[in-house]
């Protein structure tokens, strides 16, 4: 009995403790739900609800002729709210997706390989697990995704109809590597080119929007307007033009395959503003394929080697020290500053030549002699001369990753007895590219150094909201003088030096070319030999420059490595096709009729030669026949032209020099001479001389060469 009673007590205590127990829970839900109802609700809503990005599209940047090189394009994402308010019944959904699906395979078939069994099996399967998020399809088009919205289902409105796309923007270059590198790109933090150095004007403001969370990482808005609107970035337009572009890194890959080099780089500025307008770095990837990874242009620091010889008469002129005529004297080639030996590439024609043929030829020994004897006593006036024209010191140009110059000074621990001869020819010196031909194009615009510029404009929705104007780093890197002699030189260089494969019948070129050896780990000679970097630079046309250019080939392989050998041809052709392309840069021509003079005409017959001159309007006289020469003179009104010569007929051999094979054959072979010929071209010797009798039968040998 006592036992039942404890028991009792025992079950009264848990009924009391669980009915107060309950009633606190009552209690508490009664005040979770009305005292802090809103409370709990708001915290709720950060699960479910989320101000999300909206990314605003990037700015486009254009080429200085309007031609797309970079822009943003919207790509979608495609799903579907399988328990949208649209759906009322599973016998509709059923109904929905069945007129639904063809049209998916249909259209998605660029992008995936799905069959319309495939997405029916996928949406109901979706909605038999009451899915409100499936996901059918990744980066669709703009046009396909308006494709889409005209199907079955879809057509019902975004979201009411379950229909459910998520825009991203992805970056895309219409000429693909066309001027790749200078486009540039952001990865990370990591910013490159156009793209990294005006990022903050291209990216714009991203806006903001609630979006509810309707399944794991899918998100829809609460409604269809935007909470903060995004502003659009703005638009770009660069100094490149894509044509010349094209030209140059076709003119670099070409040259560096042929050569099988490390690497090479081309830039093209505009002389009178410093605009550039072609930019290409190529380097061989380990596959042998060429492609832009580094902007040597910009970012290689290096010897710069011949090249740099422009710089050290320069200001051996300023300074009056160096004149064009002052003599040294080569010494076979070679010559001793203290401990080392100086070297020319090849042995002198001569010994004693003027400064101006030393920068001719480019020999090391005449240029450092005429340096060291002006400014042995007082090197810091040469390193000083070669600050104030710009070299050592940054450009500070737009785009990042500008590599650090040094020119260097007598006061540097590093200084030492052959520093200054062996700075005037281009090595103990670390000069960029662009450096380099920042200095030439200062040449060809009459000492005026301009800053190079990568962008001309900056657009909001098609107006142009600021222009950047040519900046001049120097208005006179030297006296007038001093420059007219440096053009000069720089002609000579085409006209009468290394620089001779670079000259044209149709326009001038000025120019210099630079061979310098390449140290690694601050040796010159490696394992596999010496290592050789080629370049060119100078301006075109010389009377009248438009354009400067350089042209720098790293390690080429092989015995071709000189600076007009591999660098050369490669300035050649971007010049020749732009002087082919822009008329405003040809010299005028003379429009008048009359002609002093017209060249002497192919031997031959005479009947091709008359009808050319009448085809181009020369009055030509009524003549046939055979003649072994024609000279086509003009006065103001007439043009005459020799008899046929008789002496054939006379039973002589004529004078058939400077005649092609086929003109000689039809002249004896018809008379019954046999001809026997030999080489190609037109002929230089015949076996009988003329005036030799001859008869039916005879034979001669013709001896023809180009």
């Amino acid at each position: 009995m006592e036992m039942q009673k404890d028991i009792l007590r025992r079950v009264y205590v848990v009924y009391i403790f669980s009915a107060v127990f309950a009633l606190a829970v009552v209690g508490r839900v009664f005040y979770i739900q009305f005292a802090q109802g809103d409370y709990w609700k708001q915290e709720a809503q950060k699960f479910t609800v989320r101000e999300m990005d909206i990314e605003a599209v990037r700015g486009n940047i254009f080429a200085i002729d309007g031609s797309l090189l970079a822009t943003s394009l919207p790509y979608y994402n495609i799903g579907v709210d399988t328990r949208a308010n649209a759906f009322i019944n599973d016998a509709e959904f059923e109904d929905s997706v069945a007129k639904l699906t063809p049209h998916l395979e249909r259209l998605l078939s660029p992008y995936q390989r799905k069959t319309a069994r495939e997405y029916t099996r996928e949406l109901l399967r979706a909605r038999n697990d009451s899915d409100r998020y499936v996901e059918i399809c990744r980066g669709v088009s703009y046009n396909t995704l308006q494709d889409l919205k005209k199907l079955p289902l879809f057509r019902c409105g975004r979201y009411r109809g379950g229909f459910i796309y998520i825009q991203s923007n992805r970056r895309e270059l219409p000429f693909r590597t066309l001027a790749a590198r200078t486009i540039g790109y952001i990865k990370d933090s990591l910013k490159v080119g156009l793209e990294g150095a005006y990022d903050s004007l291209l990216t714009g403001v991203g806006g903001k929007r609630l979006m509810r969370r309707i399944a794991a990482g899918a998100y829809m808005p609460i409604n269809d307007e935007n909470e903060i609107e995004p502003q659009d970035g703005k638009d770009i337009v660069s100094t490149i033009d894509i044509n010349i572009q094209d030209v140059a890194e076709n003119a670099l890959m070409n040259s560096l395959a042929e050569h099988n080099a490390r690497y090479g780089t081309c830039v093209l500025m505009e002389v009178a503003t410093g605009e550039i307008r072609a930019i290409a770095n190529l380097t061989r990837a380990d596959s042998g394929v060429y492609r832009e990874s580094y902007n040597y242009a910009i970012g290689d620091a290096r010897e710069p080697g011949s090249t740099f010889k422009l710089a050290s008469l320069l200001v051996g002129m300023d300074e009056n020290l160096i004149d064009l005529d002052d003599k040294v004297d080569l010494n076979g080639g070679q010559y001793k500053f203290f401990d080392r030996t100086m070297k020319d590439s090849h042995a002198p024609k001569k010994n004693l030549v003027t400064a101006e043929e030393a920068f001719w030829e480019s020999s090391n020994v005449g240029i450092s002699r005429l340096v060291h004897k002006a400014f042995a006593r007082n090197p810091k006036k040469f390193t000083d001369g070669l600050h104030r024209i710009g070299l050592g010191q940054k450009l500070n140009v737009a785009l990042p990753g500008e590599g650090k110059s040094r020119v260097k000074d007598p006061k540097d621990r590093d200084w030492s007895g052959v520093s200054l001869p062996w700075i005037s020819i281009g090595y103990e010196s670390l000069i960029t590219p662009l450096q380099t031909l920042t200095l030439y194009n200062a040449v060809a615009n009459n000492g005026k150094m301009m800053k190079p510029m990568f962008v001309k404009e900056v657009r909001d929705k098609g107006q142009v909201i600021q222009r950047f104007e040519p900046q001049v780093i120097n208005p006179a890197i030297a006296k007038p003088q001093t420059i007219a002699k440096a053009r000069r030189l720089l002609e000579g260089v085409v006209q009468n030096g290394t620089g001779k494969s670079m000259g044209s019948i149709i326009y001038k070129v000025a120019g210099k070319t630079g061979t310098a050896q390449i140290a690694q780990g601050g040796i010159y000679k490696g394992q596999n030999g010496v290592t050789y970097q080629a370049s060119f630079v100078g301006y075109f046309p010389a009377d009248q420059p438009k354009y400067s250019c350089i042209v720098i080939v790293n390690a080429p392989s092989g015995d071709a490595y000189y600076g007009g050998v591999v660098a050369g041809p490669i300035f050649k052709q971007i010049a020749d096709r732009i002087y082919a392309t822009e008329l405003d840069i040809h010299k005028a021509v003379n429009a008048s009729p009359i002609m002093a003079s017209l060249p002497a005409v192919q031997k031959g017959f005479a009947a091709p030669t008359l009808m050319a001159m009448k085809q181009i309007g020369l009055p030509a006289p009524a003549q046939t026949g055979t003649v072994t020469a024609i000279k086509v003179s003009e006065n103001r009104y007439t043009a005459t032209a020799i008899q046929p010569d008789q002496k054939l007929s006379a039973g002589t051999m004529p004078d058939l020099s400077g005649m092609t094979a086929i003109d000689c054959l039809a002249l004896l072979e018809n008379r019954g001479i046999r001809v026997k010929i030999m080489g190609s071209g037109t002929v230089s010797r015949q076996s009988l001389a003329p005036g030799t009798p001859v008869k039916k039968g005879s034979e001669v040998i013709l001896e023809l060469t180009l």
